[in-house]
């Protein structure tokens, strides 16, 4: 990932209703919602819920597709995943275990248990 691709990424998430309809999105993987549902989830009227998701979906945060009269939105696991790697990529040089702790972290294990469990926050 390019750093000007990052900063974009990063600049569309950088907004309160952005953010709360992206980590709303992962909260409905694999299915996602339609538009109109997440601007009623948030509070948000149709026509800003829809320049909103433009602009995560230009940023690579949302994809969408079409589903009869409806836009389902779902978040781009990929592209989290990418903003997290192009964050690691350089981390923790010559401190391994602050990297596998930090991953760890992330997957919601924990370094010293050898039964790592999935932690979904709320």
């Amino acid at each position: 990932m390019e750093i000007t691709t990052a900063i974009a990424s990063f600049a569309a998430l950088s907004q309160d209703t952005r953010l709360k309809a992206f980590r709303l999105l992962v909260n409905q993987e694999p299915d996602g919602l339609p538009a109109g549902e997440i601007a009623r989830q948030l509070s948000v009227p149709h026509n800003t819920m829809s320049a909103h998701l433009s602009v995560l979906a230009r940023a690579g945060w949302v994809v969408s597709k079409r589903h009869s009269r409806q836009i389902i939105y779902r978040a781009s696991l990929s592209h989290m995943e990418a903003v997290v790697q192009f964050l690691l990529q350089d981390c923790c040089a010559g401190h391994p275990e602050l990297r596998a702790s930090l991953l760890d972290s992330l997957s919601g294990c924990e370094s010293t248990s050898s039964n790592c469990n999935i932690v979904r926050s709320t």
